[in-house]
Formats: structure tokens, C-alpha cells, sequence
């Protein structure tokens, strides 16, 4: 803010400077030049050439500064140096610039220096019609009697309009009516409208008028406003209360409720305010009676019903009643109401039951009768004649009997407990009456159980995983059946059948005859069983007793039991050592022995891994972790000792590994040595071999007729099956004779699977691989037997 106060202060100070200096130095025009320019032409609009009117050089215009200069923070006009051309700078609003409506002009400074000069140049801002005429406010409201005389007169709202000369108002104009017309007076502010009243108003046929009054100016088009004007008629008392009829005439039932409405007067007046207020009252000639058993509402007209109405009393009541208004003095209108009372059936029937059983057997038969029933009815003709049915849709029917309104509740169908334990049957009576009256009887009963339904397991056959090992006498699972039935025909106990081939395993198995838990006798070792079948009957308690039974198929789970068994190296003791003699110059990865072990568990729990725990020499031997081979790392120098001494470790992968110890000695000889220790070994052979010779062509000659035996019966086999069983034998490359494989039956799977080294218990073999899963048909009976390999 005080910078640009600091400026305009600058501009003022400038100003002045060029006004002194054109007085002591300058030269000024003597003459006027006028321009004329309308109101709200764009910005940039020529006014004139203002250097070429006043006879300046249009090439000295930049060099002698040529400018207009102005007191005021805005221009609006500005001048162009390079041609001379005054124009519009900013927008005209002649309105804003000058008020009232005589000619608007602006004195504008032209200066130029060298010499220095001023010009007074006036621009006259001509008017254009670009605004409407407008009232102060947009609505107004007038107030007159129906009575008022015609030629009154109502000044309206001026409107107003900026605009000046004939753009300003010219005349107002009011829409087409039959009541009023609208009358224009000149004035010092300028035209005054007036609204004039030409004909009587009624305020019964319209109780307002609304008009409009529009305002229009001079120009060209035409600009307007507009006024809306409501008339509100105020009302006189020149109108008497009317009834819609001189004569009423109802009918009614008898015995109707007090309180009840039963008409009401419909009365109106035209006039307003208390002129229309209509107020009710019964005439004098009205019996008395009449006034203990209806009433009249003064204000809405409404006759209600007092008393009791009694068709046999008095059939018929006739009341006069006056309607006037609050006027003073008060307008009266008058008729009579004539009640005619209805004889109605006002008496429902009843149902009364003779005889009920609270339950009923669901193995009754159709036609089962379950209660007796009467229904009566104190009306009489056709009001006191009954008909009855079953309302809801049960398996029941309502059968007459000999006599007049008897009934008796029948089954019409077979009922089930296990559906539908509990009915309400209900039981309408209804007479034929106008309108029918009807009475509703619920009868309840309980369905009584049979045992009709056997005990239910959720499926069959039923399968169950056990690691072997188990707890003898522990459960190891439980069958659980259901029974729809209700009580002793529910209490369901089990049992083991005990036939058929596997009743040797039966006798290890007990059912507890009341839960279905079954407990094993004796602990299952899978290396032994892998699987075996049973059935469990479930009986239920009822008379008689219902069964049903249910096929437990029971797979042993592998657990890690066994210790891996050292094949090789074996004393002679039985103790897992050997001495190996190898000459001291092998080459390094000389096969110096192999360590055979075996594990009777199957997949990881079998798969054997082999490491040494105890060397001499760290350096010279090294053992295969999966096949168990023992190879010299390096060849032998004379620094190396004669004797070396290494323990292998041999551990299975179970969860809990269990391990084997092998210790092999391993000496060094000279290669003459072992030559020598070849030919003793030799020439012992050579003893024994022909002890055993005569042994040995018996036995080969027994194997190859047993061997030439089997290739025919298995050819004979071959042709006689299908290509999809035949067993395929696939042979690992690798195998080196270590008994680390094991063999594994997944019931899933229904295959065979033999786990080795490198590959994991999911893996399986197709056709044509070298891995070590080997996939068998399942050709188990129906006993669900699993085949051994």
C-alpha cells in the first residue's frame, strides 16, 4: 500500500512538472477538437487520428513523446506514436463515468514536447440501450374489499433505468384482465404507474388475481422489466350456509360401537373468515330420545353414535339440524337427516371340542381319528347356518357327521415324526351371514416316534491314517452314526464284526459299545501291516432294533523305528569292522572299499546318508555320503603311516535320525605283499572250490530249469493281460548295490514308490527315466489288501 501511494504521488509530481514547463516554455491550442464514441465498444476501438486532426507530424510523434496525460489512475483513452490514432484503453460504462441523463464528456490532455505543447481534445460517450428497466422489488401485494366501488386507484412500484434520452422508460404495460387496467402519470422523477380498478371484484368466484406489470423503455430492441402484482380479495358476508342435500338419508348397523362416526353434514359457505365459519346444532322439534343416542359436533358436523343402537327398539330416527354462520347478524340454512338402523349378524359361530388325544403315532394309518368337535351359532336363519373346514394345509380333513354341525378330525395322509414333530391344526368356523362372522379353534398335538429309521454314518466307506507304533490299549480313532429317531429308538451302541479273513486282526481291535471309540490291543508296526479293513455295526435301541454298517479302511503310517543295519564291513564276531589292504601305490581315487547299510523304514525315514567321524589322515580318503564308497584322495608317499583307522557314520533322514557306526582299517602294503597275500588267498579258494564244485553244477543246473519255468509262465502271463498292466522294470544306471532304496505304497496315489538318494517322496517315474520310482498297478481285492514288494 505505500508503495503505491509512492507511485501516484510520482505520477501526480511528474504531472505537474510537465504542466509548469508547458506554461513557462510551451505553446497551447487555442482550439478544441471533439470526437464522439459509443458506450461499450471493445477495447482497442479507433476514436479518431487525433495527431492528423491536429496537424502533427506523425514521424516526430515517438520523439517529441507524443502521450495523453491524466490526473486519474485509469485511462480510458490512449494515443498510438507510430500512427497517431487515439483509442479506447479500457472499457466504457457511460452510466459509471457520468450520471443523469444529459451529455457525457471527457477533456482529455494530448502533450507532446520539442516543443512542448498541449491539445485539449473532448470525447463525447454517446448512450446505447444496455440496460432493462427494473423495479425495486420483484412482487406487490394489494389488499381489496369485494364491495369496492370501481375507479379506485393503486400507485404501483417506479421502476427504474439507468439508460438515458429514448433509452430510458417509455410506457408500462399490464396483461389482459377484466378488473383492472393500468394508468401512467408524468412527474418530476419521471413516469409513476397506477393500477385502476374497472369492474366490482366477487371474492366468491376468485379470491385473487395475479397480474403483471411490465416496464419498457426506448430503445431499439426494445429492453423490459416486470412487476408481479397480487390482487387478495377480502371477503363480506353476503352468502347464507348451504347443505348439498335438503334430505340425508343413512342406515346403519345395529349394535354399533359408541364413538363410531356415522355422517357427516356437508354444509359450506362461499364467505371468508368468521363470514364462512359454519356452526351446527340439532333443531328443537328433535324427539329426546334422539339426543341420548347420537350427538352433533358443532364445529365439523359429524354424527356419532351416543348410546346403543337396537334395530329391535326403533328402526328408524329422523333429525332436523340448523347450520348458520358467525356473522352478525348470522345467516342460517337448514335440513333433515333420516337414520335408517339395519338388522345385522352379530353373533359368531363357536367350537366347542368334545374330545382330543394329545399325541399321535406317526405309523397311524389314514382316516385315524384324533378329536371330535361341535360348532353352534346363536343367530338364526341364514345368519346361524355354519360351515367349517381346516384353515391350514395339514395332512388332516374334517369329516361330518350324522348329525348337524358334529365333526371329527381325520388323517387324510402318513405322518413322520422326523418331518414334522408338532401340528396346530386350526379349525374355521363361518356362518352365512352378511357379512359372515367366523370363529378360529388351534388344535395341538404331539406325533409320537417310531423306530422307522435306521442309524446313519456320514460316509462308507470310512478311512483313517495310524502311525504305526501306537499305544497299545490307547484309542487310536472313532465312528460316529446318527439316528433320526427320537429316545431309546436313537441310543445307538456299536460293535466289530468279527468274520471273514482278517479275523486275526480283529481280535486286537475293541469298540467301545456306547461312543465308537476303538482301541487297538496291540501296537501296529508298518514294516509288518501297512493296511487293513473292518466294518463296525451301529445299532439302534428301539423294538425292533435297526442297523446299519460301515467299512473302516485303516492305513499304518511309516515312523522312523528302525536303526540302519550295517551288510558290510562284518567281523567275524558280528561287529561292524573290516581291514582293507591296498597297495601303496594306488592312484588317487582308488576304490578302497564300500560301506553297505540297510533300513527297514521306508522314504526319508530309509534313505541312508553316510560320513566319516574318524580319520588318521583327513587327506587321503574320502567317502561318497550316498553311496558309501571309500576312494583314496591322493597316491600314497613314504611319509604316510601303514595303518589308518576310519569311522563312518551311517544316519537315516527322519525326523529323529537314527545312526550306525562301520569301522574300517585300512593298511598300506608293499605291492609284493600283496601279490602274495592274492596267491595264499588263491590257492585257499582253490581247496574249497573243489569241495563245492560238485554243489555248484547242481544248483545251476536246478536255477536254469526254474529260470527257463518262469520266462515261459511269464510270457503265458504277458499275452493274457492287457498292455496297461504290464510291469515295467526300470533299471538305475547309477545303482551301485547300496540297500539305501525303500519302498513305499501311497493309497492315494494307488502306486508303489521306491525312494533312493537325490530325489524326494513325491517324485514319480515315467516310462523311459532313470530315477528310482518304480509305479505298480493297484491290484487290490476287495478286502483292500495292499501287495507287498
Amino acid at each position: 500500500m505505500v508503495t503505491v501511494t509512492k507511485i501516484q504521488r510520482m505520477d501526480c509530481f511528474c504531472f505537474a512538472l510537465h504542466v509548469a514547463l508547458l506554461l513557462l516554455f510551451g505553446t497551447q491550442a487555442v482550439a478544441q477538437t471533439r470526437y464522439s464514441v459509443p458506450e461499450e465498444v471493445e477495447v482497442g476501438t479507433v476514436v479518431g487520428n487525433i495527431a492528423k486532426d491536429l496537424g502533427l507530424d506523425i514521424t516526430s510523434l515517438i520523439d517529441r513523446r507524443f502521450r495523453v496525460v491524466s490526473g486519474s489512475k485509469e485511462t480510458i483513452f490512449e494515443v498510438n506514436q507510430n500512427n497517431g490514432v487515439l483509442f479506447v484503453h479500457k472499457h466504457i460504462d457511460r452510466e459509471e463515468l457520468c450520471q443523469g441523463s444529459g451529455a457525457c464528456l471527457m477533456e482529455l490532455k494530448i502533450l507532446v514536447e520539442n516543443p512542448l505543447e498541449m491539445h485539449y481534445v473532448v470525447v463525447e460517450i454517446t448512450d446505447v440501450n444496455d440496460h432493462s428497466p427494473s423495479f425495486p422489488e420483484r412482487e406487490q401485494t394489494f389488499e381489496i374489499a369485494e364491495h369496492t366501488l370501481p375507479g379506485r386507484r393503486f400507485q404501483l412500484h417506479t421502476a427504474q433505468d439507468p439508460d438515458a434520452g429514448i433509452n430510458s422508460i417509455r410506457t408500462y404495460t399490464l396483461t389482459s384482465n377484466e378488473h383492472f387496467e393500468v394508468n401512467i402519470r408524468q412527474g418530476d422523477a419521471g413516469k409513476v404507474p397506477f393500477l385502476v380498478l374497472k369492474t366490482s371484484l366477487d371474492r366468491e368466484q376468485k379470491d385473487k388475481h395475479s397480474l403483471l406489470v411490465t416496464a419498457v423503455d426506448g430503445g431499439k430492441p426494445p429492453r423490459s422489466g416486470t412487476l408481479n402484482v397480487s390482487i387478495i380479495v377480502l371477503d363480506s358476508n353476503d352468502n347464507r350456509p348451504v347443505f348439498s342435500q335438503e334430505m340425508y338419508q343413512i342406515s346403519i348397523q345395529e349394535n354399533v360401537p359408541v364413538g363410531t362416526s356415522i355422517f357427516r353434514m356437508n354444509a359450506t359457505d362461499p364467505d371468508e373468515g368468521s363470514n364462512g365459519d359454519i356452526e351446527y346444532n340439532l333443531g328443537k322439534t328433535v324427539k329426546k330420545k334422539v339426543y341420548e343416542i347420537f350427538e352433533l359436533d358443532k364445529l365439523t358436523g359429524e354424527i356419532t353414535v351416543k348410546g346403543i343402537v337396537d334395530y329391535e327398539e326403533n328402526e328408524v330416527y329422523e333429525l332436523d339440524v340448523e347450520a348458520s354462520d358467525k356473522a352478525t347478524p348470522p345467516l342460517t340454512g337448514e335440513c333433515r337427516v333420516i337414520i335408517k338402523i339395519k338388522d345385522v349378524n352379530d353373533n359368531p359361530p363357536e367350537i366347542e371340542v368334545t374330545s382330543l388325544s394329545n399325541t399321535v403315532s406317526e405309523d397311524s394309518k389314514p382316516g385315524t381319528v384324533i378329536s371330535l368337535l361341535s360348532v353352534k351359532d346363536k343367530d338364526s336363519g341364514v345368519n346361524g347356518k355354519i360351515i367349517s373346514h381346516i384353515w391350514n394345509d395339514l395332512p388332516f380333513e374334517l369329516k361330518p357327521s350324522y348329525k348337524e354341525n358334529i365333526y371329527s378330525v381325520v388323517t387324510k395322509g402318513f405322518l413322520d415324526r422326523e418331518e414334522v414333530s408338532h401340528y396346530e391344526i386350526i379349525i374355521k368356523a363361518t356362518d352365512c351371514g352378511e357379512p359372515p362372522l367366523s370363529t378360529f379353534k388351534t388344535l395341538n398335538f404331539q406325533i409320537s416316534d417310531v423306530n422307522d429309521n435306521r442309524p446313519q454314518f456320514e460316509q462308507n466307506p470310512l478311512q483313517f491314517y495310524l502311525v504305526e507304533n501306537n499305544v497299545a490299549g490307547a484309542s487310536i480313532f472313532s465312528v460316529s452314526a446318527t439316528d433320526k429317531d427320537l429316545n431309546d429308538n436313537a441310543a445307538i451302541s456299536y460293535h466289530i464284526v468279527r468274520e471273514g479273513s482278517q479275523n486275526d486282526i480283529m481280535s486286537f481291535l475293541n469298540v467301545n459299545s456306547d461312543n465308537g471309540h476303538i482301541t487297538a490291543l496291540k501296537s501296529f508296526d508298518f514294516e509288518v501291516l501297512k493296511t487293513f479293513q473292518f466294518q463296525v455295526v451301529a445299532t439302534d435301541s428301539g423294538t425292533p432294533s435297526l442297523s446299519s454298517n460301515v467299512t473302516v479302511n485303516v492305513f499304518i503310517l511309516d515312523q522312523n523305528d528302525n536303526t540302519p543295519v550295517i551288510l558290510y564291513p562284518v567281523s567275524s564276531n558280528g561287529s561292524a569292522e573290516g581291514v582293507e589292504e591296498i597297495p601303496r601305490n594306488v592312484n588317487a581315487g582308488h576304490l578302497v572299499t564300500k560301506v553297505r547299510a540297510y533300513d527297514a523304514d521306508i522314504g526319508y525315514n530309509g534313505w541312508l546318508l553316510f560320513s566319516l567321524q574318524e580319520v588318521t589322515d583327513h587327506s587321503l580318503f574320502g567317502l561318497d555320503r550316498y553311496t558309501g564308497q571309500i576312494r583314496t584322495l591322493r597316491s600314497f608317499t613314504e611319509t604316510d603311516e601303514a595303518e589308518h583307522k576310519l569311522l563312518i557314520l551311517v544316519k537315516d533322514n527322519g525326523n529323529v535320525s537314527l545312526s550306525a557306526t562301520a569301522t574300517v582299517i585300512v593298511k598300506l602294503v608293499e605291492p609284493k605283499e600283496a601279490f602274495a597275500a592274492s596267491d595264499v588267498k588263491s590257492a585257499t579258494k582253490v581247496d574249497e572250490e573243489d569241495n563245492v564244485t560238485f554243489y555248484l553244477m547242481i544248483t545251476l543246473g536246478s536255477v536254469s530249469v526254474l529260470f527257463i519255468i518262469s520266462i515261459i509262465v511269464l510270457i503265458a502271463m504277458q499275452c493274457s493281460k492287457s498292455t496297461d498292466y504290464t510291469s515295467k522294470y526300470l533299471q538305475e544306471t547309477n545303482y551301485d548295490g547300496t540297500l539305501c532304496h525303500s519302498i513305499q505304497y501311497r493309497s492315494g496315489d494307488k502306486r508303489y514308490m521306491l525312494v533312493g538318494p537325490r530325489m524326494s517322496i513325491g517324485s514319480t517315474i515315467v516310462p523311459g527315466s532313470h530315477a528310482n520310482t518304480l509305479v505298480l498297478p493297484d491290484r487290490r481285492r476287495g478286502s483292500g489288501e495292499v501287495r507287498h514288494l
